[in-house]
């Protein structure tokens, strides 16, 4: 087919067709160009499918017709600046494989077109459309190829200024995300910012300083954040903002799309209005997303764990612990005879399941005391701090959610049945003077209190601190396997926390802004709490319900299919790949704080909601 480029006409022809048997305007554009259908209307012109029939293999490409649909003089005049704008963008942007490359730029009968690459494949707002809402990996990938093609419009000085879902493409051959329409971009290069320039870009999408006409690279980032947001919703980012209240509550409209810390801080801290809170570069992004950090961990003979046990507990294979002159290893192998056993006595909550209503009133959730015991063992780690390792006897239970748990993800499937061998695990997270006796450092947000559990610690640096612990203590000490960890937690109990059906911020440090199932709102502390302060758990284990996540010392996997049975970590072959967090945090919503849920991020990841606690084999 042969499309007839006049405006009035629009005939479509036979394939061979030199001019339009309609209206008789040439159908080639320099001889060279043959329109094949429409793709689309906008408001500078037509887009056209076309062929190039200069080349044997009539490779496709795409006819961009200027066609402003503007009446006013100076409306015309701004808009052929912008038509002519977009060519000479493409032209100085060179050749990057996920940007359009432009092939020519001229005028025919009085009409300017531009002649740029084809990308074969959907823009995200139709993806969005035929498949619904994206994952947070989807997120994460989109992420990954957008700042790619950012950083590489950046360093040319070009601001694009237009990034919207319709304008990016997933390119069918290779599923790579392509950046197109380049019709807003400005050059930054000698921008004066106290002048004010015509506002341009997509209302839904712009951030405050480019709505008045003076964008900058981070607008760019702010209007990538918004796509993000509209992608994870499918609600456009204007109705997201709550202008009354001047916050974004996107997170009240994710629809069984659990959005881990890491990746909610990072959209969180895109959007923001004012650009010095905001990521002023790609360069931030990709710091806050992936910690930009090589970490390297000592390696020299070990003893204790042998190369079996490393795999079952997650160490990782270049642990280390320092021998002595005599080769032999100062740490001891885990033994029973080597504990100091002691025991300690304390009183736990459940939630009293048989509260009554009370109409027109919100009374405090009612709980039921019980006394424990539990044996634990005290670890010496200099300048008068201690650490106290509870005994947690061995047993049988089914690991992950039930199918009639609120708020449970296919993550938390199979529900399987675990044998735990008896293990040592701490008695709360790793605290701030804990962690400073040993590391000589406090990397922590929330500094208050001394025994506010550490956080900003990746999951490298939580091996170093094991590593650095054992060294001293002569016992191996490890990060807990996610299949202990549940256990744990759960203290026997097959509820969604182990207090029962439903969690209080009287009970438990969360985003207490948000209610789960049957439960209440409550107080949002906006930080960790001295570890210790909430009841404990049957086991006398505290803190596992928010706070802090915890590490754990296996790699993420998508399901339990297929996982281990005897409550080994369960590890890929790449020591970066994402690791699991568990109980949720001061920051997250309380669904995220059940038993069953699991969180990931990349072993090089530090945020102030990821913290951990020690483990250790006997």
């Amino acid at each position: 087919m042969s499309q007839c480029l006049n405006p009035d006409c629009l005939q479509v022809n036979s394939e061979k067709t030199q001019f339009c048997q309609q209206c008789g305007s040439k159908l080639l554009l320099v001889d060279r160009y043959r329109a094949v259908r429409i793709l689309g209307k906008g408001g500078f012109g037509r887009t056209f499918l076309a062929v190039d029939e200069f080349k044997p293999s009539k490779p496709r490409c795409v006819i961009k017709q200027f066609l402003p649909d503007v009446k006013s003089k100076k409306g015309l005049q701004k808009a052929a600046e912008l038509f002519e704008r977009e060519a000479m963008r493409l032209d100085e942007l060179g050749k990057h494989p996920q940007i359009p490359e432009l092939l020519a730029f001229f005028s025919q009968e009085n009409r300017q077109y531009l002649i740029q690459e084809f990308i074969d494949g959907d823009d995200l707002a139709k993806e969005l459309q035929l498949k619904g809402v994206f994952t947070e990996q989807q997120i994460k990938e989109l992420l990954n190829d957008m700042l790619a093609v950012l950083k590489f419009v950046h360093s040319n000085n070009v601001i694009h200024r237009d990034i919207k879902p319709e304008n990016i493409i997933r390119r069918k051959r290779d599923n790579k995300l392509v950046l197109v329409d380049f019709g807003a971009a400005k050059e930054a290069e000698g921008m004066d910012a106290s002048v004010t320039g015509t506002i341009i870009g997509s209302a839904a999408y712009i951030a405050p300083e480019q709505a008045v006409g003076k964008p900058k690279f981070a607008s760019d980032l702010y209007s990538l954040g918004a796509t993000c947001l509209h992608l994870l919703t499918n609600v456009e980012p204007t109705e997201l903002f709550d202008v009354a209240e001047g916050e974004w509550r996107w997170r009240e409209y994710l629809e069984d799309n659990d959005i881990s810390y890491e990746l909610s801080r990072v959209l969180d801290k895109l959007v923001e209005g004012a650009t010095k809170r905001r990521f002023e570069t790609v360069e931030e992004v990709l710091q806050a997303l992936y910690g930009g950090i090589s970490t390297t961990i000592r390696t020299t003979r070990t003893s204790g764990f042998n190369s079996a046990q490393k795999r079952n507990y997650g160490v990782p294979s270049n642990f280390s612990s320092k021998t002595s002159a005599s080769g032999k290893s100062k740490v001891k192998p885990p033994s029973v005879k080597n504990l100091d056993l002691k025991v300690f006595t304390y009183t736990f909550l459940r939630i009293d399941n048989t509260n009554s209503i009370v109409i027109g009133r919100n009374p405090p959730v009612k709980t039921i005391e019980y006394r424990g015991k539990a044996k634990y063992i005290t670890v010496d780690l200099g300048k008068g701090v201690t650490m106290d390792l509870v005994g947690i006897p061995g047993g049988k239970y089914l690991m992950g959610s039930p199918d009639n748990e609120a708020e449970r993800s296919s993550e938390e499937s199979p529900q399987h049945p675990v044998a735990i061998r008896p293990f040592l695990m701490g008695k709360y997270p790793v605290t701030q003077k804990q962690w400073e006796v040993i590391m000589k450092s406090n990397p922590s947000r929330f500094t208050d209190d001394p025994d506010n559990p550490v956080e900003k610690v990746s999951w490298f640096d939580c091996w170093k601190f094991c590593e650095k612990l054992s060294e001293k203590i002569g016992r191996e000490l490890r990060l807990p396997t996610e299949a202990e960890w549940e256990y744990a937690c759960r203290g026997k109990t097959k509820t969604p926390f182990h207090f029962g059906e439903t969690i209080t911020t009287e009970l438990a440090n969360y985003n207490g802004e948000y209610a789960y199932s049957s439960g209440k709102e409550g107080e949002y502390r906006g930080k960790t709490t001295k570890v210790g302060s909430f009841s404990p758990n049957s086991f006398g284990l505290y803190d596992l319900h928010g706070n802090v996540a915890e590490w754990c010392a296996d790699s993420w996997h998508d399901s339990y299919q297929n996982a281990p049975n005897n409550g080994s970590a369960w590890l890929s072959d790449k020591e970066k790949d994402s690791r699991v967090l568990r109980g949720g945090s001061w920051l997250h919503l309380p669904g995220s704080c059940r038993s069953s849920h699991r969180l990931s991020s990349s072993p090089e990841s530090k945020s102030d909601a990821f913290g951990f606690r020690i483990a250790s084999s006997v």
